[in-house]
């Protein structure tokens, strides 16, 4: 496949836009809710951020290419100006119809696909590309959910990136704000930056609205801090609205890549690393849970049923039925 050459600015339309800090771009269709669909399941206000007010860049960073008055007023798409709050984004990740519904009524208004949880309760094995139909039909499912969905499509899939720009229109039109697409690959090598790269731009390409996050697994792989530099900046310019370092929890490593970034930078949160207040201080923008949850919900099973068994309490702070089926009702609502 010839690769044309697509440069997506996601910042092109900051300086026209400076004269109107409320300019917002019109949503997706999705955002309103299916017709006719219950009122939980409508979003709510969906163009909201926190403080009602464009996002004030942090001294010293480039990653919003900030006027001289250090504001910055662009339209953003509701997800994206999540990433632009004076504290990150702290997004939790869902497997399942439950898992996204619980965390939605806590008060998250963004969530994650983890492609680890939706494999592992499929049967499936996670970074394999086996999970491609399992993606997609949990997306639908989610994507009219009262809250803004992002979705973990692994590599996107393909090594195709015509199917991998389908794919992301397909998550787009079943109401997903957000895809993940990272450069690990199933042999536990990493896919060629411009390969890569051609995959970000094409999807830019066939769906400008869709928050696309670039991933580099090059810290779980051991590679250099100059590798990893030299990745996010081809997969910037290619045209990520946000680039993802899992593994990455040096302090150090992740002040000299938000020093350098345009694009907001996302890392995993790990118990063992720096905590979200120590993560904002560094420029992080956006801090995943990963398949953290799910790893836990597994744990809190085998805990329980092991505590049944040798006479020990069990916790007495697991949810009710009548609180589970209360999100399955949701569920049924909408359909």
């Amino acid at each position: 496949m010839t690769r044309t050459t697509h440069r997506f600015d996601p910042y092109a339309d900051v300086r026209a836009a400076l004269a109107d800090p409320a300019l917002v771009p019109e949503p997706h269709a999705a955002d309103a809710g299916p017709a006719g669909a219950s009122g939980a399941w409508l979003r709510a206000d969906v163009a909201r951020s926190s403080s009602g007010e464009p996002p004030r860049v942090r001294p010293g960073r480039r990653h919003a290419l900030a006027p001289a008055d250090g504001l910055l007023r662009r339209p953003l798409t509701p997800f994206a100006r999540l990433h632009h709050q004076p504290t990150p984004l702290l997004l939790p990740n869902a497997w399942d119809h439950a898992s996204a519904a619980a965390l939605a009524a806590h008060g998250f208004e963004a969530i994650g696909t983890t492609s680890l949880g939706v494999a592992a309760a499929a049967g499936l094995p996670d970074g394999a590309a086996a999970t491609l139909d399992t993606t997609v039909a949990l997306a639908r499912r989610l994507g009219q959910g009262p809250f803004l969905l992002t979705v973990d499509a692994e590599g996107g899939f393909s090594d195709d990136s015509a199917d991998v720009a389908a794919l992301a229109r397909e998550l787009y039109d079943a109401g997903a704000a957000g895809i993940n697409l990272e450069d690990g690959r199933p042999d536990g090598t990493l896919a060629p930056v411009d390969s890569h790269a051609a995959k970000i731009a094409a999807v830019k390409a066939a769906v400008p609205g869709l928050f696309v996050n670039a991933r580099t697994d090059t810290h779980w792989l051991d590679r250099e801090q100059e590798e990893t530099a030299t990745r996010l900046a081809s997969y910037e310019q290619a045209g990520a609205d946000g680039v993802f370092v899992p593994g990455l929890s040096d302090p150090d490593g992740i002040a000299a890549l938000t020093a350098t970034l345009v694009v907001p930078l996302n890392v995993l949160y790990t118990p063992t690393g720096p905590t979200l207040a120590e993560l904002a201080a560094l420029g992080v923008r956006r801090v995943s849970l990963g398949s953290l949850l799910y790893r836990s919900a597994l744990a809190a099973a085998v805990t329980t049923a092991t505590a049944v068994r040798d006479g020990r309490p069990t916790d007495p702070n697991a949810l009710s039925y009548a609180e589970v089926q209360r999100y399955s009702e949701v569920q049924r609502d909408s359909d």
